[in-house]
């Protein structure tokens, strides 16, 4: 069950700052580095309305409850796609979101979801798109004998890792790579990328369109 705006202390309207929406399945780690960005100041003019997972007792939401951030547990398993993204709409207007942050979310959005917030949605994708799309893309590098990977932020459309590409950071494809240590050299990079990524489009120097 989601927890209600009141119980969680959001505000009842917007301020100046833009509001992030952070939609997680697991541990979190580019919310904690987003957090952390807007903590120090790295990312002004941006606020964490809500962290919300649709899964049960993961360390990013515990880490977001840690950090006195609003939280909802919105639990997808045994539902549609239909039926929890309009749970996750509901929750997000309540909260007056106005940019939506996935960070590890592991489920495909609806086109209703999309529709709701159309140009108001990022990814971060652990590869040069569209290049590798979809699972495992540091695999799909690897088994390709690519020289070179990196991460790409996009705003997301109704394609599975597809729509307008905002960034991307590349890190080298070394001899003796391993899914694992690609993804590690990677994610590095996606803790940069995320944050300057949500600037530029805070700033309005780039749009889904």
């Amino acid at each position: 069950m989601s927890q209600s705006p009141s119980s969680t202390g959001a505000a009842s309207g917007k301020g100046s700052a833009t509001r992030l929406g952070v939609l997680l399945s697991g541990r979190g780690s580019n919310f904690l580095a987003i957090a952390d960005s807007i903590r120090t100041g790295r990312l002004p003019g941006a606020e964490i309305a809500v962290v919300i997972s649709n899964v049960a007792d993961v360390p990013g939401l515990a880490a977001a409850q840690s950090l006195g951030l609003p939280t909802a547990l919105a639990v997808s398993k045994g539902r549609t796609r239909e039926e929890h993204d309009a749970e996750l709409i509901r929750i997000l207007r309540a909260y007056n979101v106005d940019l939506i942050i996935l960070v590890g979310y592991m489920r495909v959005l609806s086109p209703d979801f999309i529709a709701a917030f159309r140009g108001r949605i990022l990814n971060i994708h652990p590869s040069l798109l569209p290049l590798y799309p979809g699972l495992h893309p540091q695999q799909q590098t690897l088994d390709a004998h690519a020289t070179e990977s990196g991460c790409t932020v996009h705003f997301v459309d109704e394609q599975v890792d597809h729509g307008r590409i905002i960034l991307q950071r590349k890190v080298p494809v070394l001899p003796g790579d391993t899914e694992e240590t690609l993804a590690a050299r990677i994610l590095v990079e996606e803790h940069i990328a995320y944050t300057e990524a949500i600037a530029r489009v805070i700033r309005g120097d780039v749009s889904a369109h």
